[in-house]
């Protein structure tokens, strides 16, 4: 389905709290897609048409009920999601089966406090943000393996990743360097894959309008005690309008080996991308095209033992060629932009168990390498572009250095977590920096609970904030790293008929960095503003219908509501990301509301006008 076909179908979509995969014919006899979404945890469903399912499977209940058993990466020890005293959305793996959703971008559209800039269909490209951050500040981990971009946040989502071969994903709102390091700076997002003890083998063909065809292929199968996943997709179209063409394709294997001692992981993925850019990044040049490649690997070692070990190594090469004009460049244009990044790393996660509470510490290496002909600094002498008849003429490199330390107390009621991030960049004039966090909850009653929790967080700019040139934009090579301190608390209701959230959060930032200009006629340049302070608040509620009024009623009906208000120091120029609405204002509210009454309902209000 091209993208034309999908905005037309998304109106017809409908939404409901839960679905516990019933054959209701009320629902069947709509003939259109039916999304279910939760709380805290977001479903995704879709109802089978012709379903005549008249049991419930014994396994989707645990799905439905056991969420709060699921171990996720909020903390730097395990932790279970009914643990966590922060705000953490899950997507399992039956919901992203059920969903309309076809791909990652897709996914997380529906996550509450999460914002997706899609600029094409099926996954080309997307910007994502939580809470008002901008596509920098989140921090993208593949099964806790750290695979953030450092030449631009817009090829944060390049992932070698069908849905086919993913479990589930988590997405953790508010700073979280503390866990996951520097630009954790908003939010965090892990994607984790499957690892089936089964074997199995699916295929997947579809067909539509434009010439698209994606086929995807996933198979897991065990060889003794190693159990192996694979996965193969292929996706393309020739665009529903001119230069929307794009051509996908990715692979995929991970595995892991159990032993009496721990379990080793192992994966490795490769994704190219080839896609007609049609005013990706500036509508002034529509004839724009880009090529990319990635390849992602990593081994990662679990101890059983008393003193946990998890030491991970990781490498992730990610080639990109942008072409400003397709075809019939102007006389001006000489050449199109490439660039090659190489971030390799290291890191060494420990915890032990007390009477008092879970104590962990790690260390962490990372090194950011860029050749380019446009980002870094004027290299010695120039190396060629790996398959292109080209040069690099400028590269980069920077080391960032990392220690942590938590400690986790659990009492029959109380939850409480603190930590320390110690941390040092090559390149920067700054020395180290601390940044402290504290999380605490409290039952309050068995079904009412109080979070709060107080966190730090840093950014560094991206190699495209620090140098790029070109017609419109001018980089910044003196920029400063952003920091903020972040304040949130809540309340999690818990009950059989009614469940949900409200939070309020506060953030300062220091140092923030956007791409500004005074007037029109300037070209957009990176810069350090004073201040920039975000204050809001977000709810949820959801009804747990057809347990009280019977199964002629939807399962469920959730209400979601997000506002979010940034006020900036400096002004008198004009933001593009970071506070893209205010202008000159100063002001930027933004509010989102999302809801689940029988039909989908996905708006976005910016300065009080409805978009």
């Amino acid at each position: 389905m091209k993208s034309r076909d999908i905005q037309k179908s998304a109106q017809q979509i409908s939404v409901f709290s839960k679905w516990g995969r019933k054959g209701y014919s009320v629902f069947q006899s709509m003939n259109k897609v039916v999304v279910i979404s939760v709380l805290t945890t977001t479903y995704l469903l879709s109802v089978p048409m012709g379903s005549k399912a008249t049991k419930q499977d014994t396994t989707e209940v645990k799905v439905e009920y056991n969420l709060d058993e699921i171990e996720v990466s909020a903390q730097r020890s395990p932790a279970l999601y009914s643990q966590v005293a922060r705000i953490v959305s899950v997507i399992e793996r039956k919901e992203i089966e059920s969903s309309p959703a076809h791909s990652v971008q897709d996914l997380l559209e529906y996550v509450a406090g999460v914002d997706i800039r899609q600029r094409g269909a099926e996954g080309v490209q997307a910007d994502v943000n939580v809470r008002g951050g901008t596509f920098d500040q989140i921090l993208i981990l593949l099964n806790g393996i750290n695979i953030t971009d450092p030449q631009t946040g817009h090829h944060n989502l390049n992932i070698p990743v069908s849905l086919n071969q993913i479990e589930r994903i988590e997405i953790l709102q508010g700073p979280a360097a503390r866990v996951y390091g520097p630009n954790a700076f908003a939010g965090a997002i892990n994607i984790v894959t499957r690892q089936n003890n089964s074997n199995a083998i699916q295929l997947e063909l579809s067909a539509g309008t434009f010439e698209y065809f994606n086929a995807d292929l996933s198979a897991t199968f065990n060889t003794g005690k190693l159990q192996n996943s694979f996965s193969i997709n292929k996706k393309l179209s020739d665009g529903y309008i001119d230069n929307t063409d794009f051509d996908i394709y990715n692979i995929f294997y991970s595995n892991r080996l159990n032993i009496e001692k721990g379990k080793m992981s192992f994966q490795v993925g490769i994704e190219e991308k080839s896609f007609g850019a049609n005013s990706f990044y500036t509508p002034k040049y529509p004839n724009q095209f880009e090529e990319t490649k990635s390849l992602i690997t990593s081994v990662k070692w679990e101890s059983n033992s008393k003193f946990h070990f998890t030491p991970a190594i990781y490498w992730r090469r990610h080639q990109d060629k942008f072409e400003l004009f397709r075809d019939n460049p102007p006389t001006w244009y000489t050449t199109h932009n490439y660039h090659l990044t190489n971030t390799f790393g290291g890191n060494l996660n420990s915890w032990v168990q007390s009477k008092s509470g879970k104590t962990a510490f790690g260390i962490e290496f990372r090194s950011e390498n860029i050749q380019s002909n446009v980002l870094g600094e004027p290299m010695n002498s120039p190396s060629k572009v790996p398959g292109e008849n080209a040069e690099f003429t400028k590269s980069k490199t920077r080391n960032i250095i990392s220690g942590f330390l938590e400690h986790v107390y659990y009492s029959d009621r109380l939850t409480l977590s603190a930590g320390l991030l110690g941390n040092y960049f090559t390149e920067s004039n700054l020395g180290i920096n601390f940044f402290p966090g504290i999380d605490i909850g409290y039952e309050i009653t068995s079904t009412f609970k109080f979070y709060s929790s107080f966190n730090t967080s840093l950014r560094m700019p991206t190699f495209t904030d620090l140098y790029y040139q070109g017609p419109t934009n001018i980089g910044n090579p003196d920029l400063n790293p952003e920091k903020s301190a972040s304040l949130e608390g809540g309340f999690k209701l818990n009950k059989q008929f009614i469940q949900g959230y409200w939070v309020g959060f506060y953030r300062k930032g220091k140092d923030i960095i956007d791409w500004v200009k005074i007037n029109e006629t300037e070209k957009w340049q990176p810069q350090n503003l004073t201040e920039l302070n975000s204050f809001g608040s977000e709810v949820q509620i959801q009804l747990n219908l057809n347990e009280h009024f019977g199964h002629q009623l939807p399962n469920h009906i959730s209400l979601n509501y997000l506002y979010n208000n940034i006020e900036k120091e400096e002004a008198g120029f004009i933001s593009n990301y970071v506070s893209k609405f205010c202008f000159r204002t100063g002001k930027v509210p933004t509010q989102s509301l999302k809801m689940g009454t029988g039909v989908t309902k996905p708006t976005t209000i910016h300065s009080g006008f409805l978009v």
